[in-house]
């Protein structure tokens, strides 16, 4: 039984800010929800195979904000934060999707150089298995490279965040949610034996069971879904979203839908049912892949904005 937020709080106006991803273009035409980030001599947006959100919510008056994700690098985090104009110390939350180093890389480093502007004891949301070590195989490749773990020892003597395990569906700032485990009900989207996890002694093909997601329910708008990089499936986020909240209008999907490389079937049947949810936008980005991107600029052009690093999506009151 999929758990609910039993009152989902409604936010007023929300920004999410592409902080990292893996595309940029300065000279994208914006739209009436985003906002491109123009480049120029010496200000400049680092884009890499990794990505990371800066949230604002604005509730009764009342903001706040989150990062959820931090990208690969953290030199090229930091920089794109300077260049963004993101107050670093206006947080009172910080989210991981999953244990990959493309989401967790410039976390540490994010600590460090903005440690004296972050609230002590901070919480920082993660999912079951955030920190065991990954192995993919990658293409051309025999043998399982090692992606890393992400060193929970080295994040505690910082002393700056609070790591919380999240094991249900929960609101971390007003009106963000984290959707907590997401249970599969499609029976297509599986799990990639090409992606594994170290369990004791044992590298078993890893089934993303701490895999999280954020959802937020703007007034008069409907939901926005975030995703990492969706390896429990989009359409499954997207329905799990839905049931958490007991809200039918979908405004936007935005995120990493881990689509590179999906067979044909499996990207027809995914674009046939997001279709169906009918949103306001849908953004593919990340690990979604050149070839799927195309597809759902192509199949539901009046919806699909294309995501570029340092991107702005401002909804609420007045917005698209």
């Amino acid at each position: 039984m999929t758990p609910s937020i039993r009152k989902t709080t409604e936010v007023d106006r929300l920004v999410i800010t592409v902080v990292t991803d893996n595309y940029y273009d300065s000279l994208r035409p914006d739209t009436e929800i985003s906002t491109t980030y123009r480049s120029k001599p010496g200000s400049v947006i680092h884009a890499e195979h990794g990505l990371s959100y800066h949230v604002e919510v604005e509730t009764n008056g009342a903001a706040t904000g989150l990062f959820f994700d931090f990208g690969m690098d953290p030199v090229g985090m930091a920089r794109n934060i300077d260049v963004l104009g993101i107050d670093a110390g206006r947080i009172s939350a910080l989210a991981l999707s999953h244990g990959h180093f493309d989401h967790w890389g410039g976390l540490t480093g994010f600590l460090k150089r903005h440690g004296s502007l972050i609230p002590k004891g901070i919480p920082l949301y993660v999912g079951s298995e955030a920190f065991a070590r990954r192995f993919s195989l990658r293409p051309n490749n025999e043998k399982p490279q090692d992606i890393g773990a992400l060193d929970k020892t080295e994040l505690e003597k910082l002393g700056i965040v609070e790591i919380v395990e999240t094991k249900e569906a929960r609101e971390i700032v007003p009106g963000g949610c984290l959707t907590g485990p997401i249970p599969r009900v499609t029976e297509y989207e599986k799990n990639n034996p090409n992606l594994l996890i170290m369990k004791g002694d044992r590298l078993v093909q890893d089934s993303f069971d701490g895999e999280l997601a954020m959802v937020f329910a703007v007034k008069g708008r409907g939901l926005v879904i975030l995703s990492g990089c969706a390896h429990v499936g989009i359409v499954n986020i997207v329905k799990h979203a839905l049931a958490m909240t007991g809200i039918s209008r979908i405004h936007a999907i935005i995120g990493g839908f881990h689509l590179v490389n999906a067979r044909k079937d499996v990207v027809d049947r995914s674009i046939e049912n997001i279709r169906s949810f009918a949103p306001d936008y849908i953004v593919p980005a990340h690990c979604t892949g050149f070839e799927t991107v195309v597809r759902f600029a192509r199949e539901m052009p009046d919806q699909f904005i294309l995501n570029t690093a340092g991107t702005r999506y401002s909804f609420g009151a007045g917005e698209g």
